[in-house]
């Protein structure tokens, strides 16, 4: 009854996100972006690519690394085990029905939304050096919800191909929701074929991650304008969009990795 109710669930979000229409007004803007993006040479396209590539992987591999995130994994466990004492290690987390593995990831999304709320107020009612780090710190909260999302449905975040996947994983989650389906139908392909994608890999990003960086700058331009709106002596609407803002994208992406992985458990099982 468990996987029936989330596949059916599943199946529902699935419809949502394929019968998503564009109005005019996006449809001209992603015009607007691929026109300015490739106006710029391809090797300084590629080059972007490529480093922003390299800093994902960078900044995924620091935080497996971390105390932190090396703690909250032993948390996982232990609650696992609340629920079947024979869990030793992250992979014992794929005997646990799917209804459970769900329960773990959305504890792990609740905490996930409410620091991004925190970091993008905070962000909005700072000076330049806290919208400064305000990308990495947005990019470090959502692939570290990501790595605990999965390590809740069993999943060695630290092997290679899961890597690959849960950086696919962010990149589609933040995506604009007209493009999310295109991208969630890739990601069942590569669940798939999931001996190829170390093979298939190429660029994690492509233009139409392009729009992230100028949102990014627009909600940097919109906090800065009304910084200087008080409200006894507080910035409320820098602290409104800085934090309203980090916490839609953390919802996104969450929503989006919970739904990839309960499709991954459920195409599992049925093989």
């Amino acid at each position: 009854m468990g996987e029936e109710r989330v596949l059916r669930e599943l199946n529902r979000w699935e419809q949502e996100l394929a019968s998503y229409v564009s109005n005019d007004f996006e449809k001209l803007y992603e015009m607007w972006i691929q026109e300015q993006f490739h106006k710029f040479p391809k090797v300084i396209q590629q080059r972007f690519f490529n480093s922003v590539d390299q800093w994902l992987i960078y900044t995924y591999t620091f935080l497996q690394g971390t105390q932190t995130q090396n703690d909250a994994y032993a948390r996982l466990l232990q609650v696992g085990r609340t629920y079947d004492e024979s869990i030793n290690t992250v992979e014992d987390l794929q005997t646990l029905s799917i209804e459970k593995q769900t329960y773990l990831a959305h504890q792990q999304v609740a905490k996930n939304r409410l620091y991004s709320f925190v970091q993008g107020g905070t962000a909005g009612s700072g000076g330049w050096l806290l919208l400064g780090v305000d990308i990495p710190l947005m990019v470090g909260l959502n692939l570290r919800t990501i790595q605990l999302i999965g390590t809740s449905f069993g999943y060695n975040m630290h092997n290679p191909i899961e890597m690959l996947l849960a950086l696919k994983i962010f990149h589609a989650g933040a995506l604009p929701k007209r493009l999310r389906y295109q991208a969630w139908e890739e990601l069942k392909e590569a669940v798939r074929e999931y001996d190829s994608i170390m093979m298939d890999h190429d660029t994690l990003t492509d233009p139409t991650w392009a729009e992230q960086p100028l949102k990014s700058i627009f909600k940097t331009l919109a906090i800065v304008l009304f910084r200087k709106k008080m409200m006894q002596g507080i910035p409320l609407m820098s602290i409104g969009i800085g934090a309203a803002m980090n916490y839609k994208t953390a919802k996104d992406v969450s929503d989006f990795a919970t739904r990839f992985y309960q499709y991954r458990t459920l195409h599992t099982a049925n093989k």
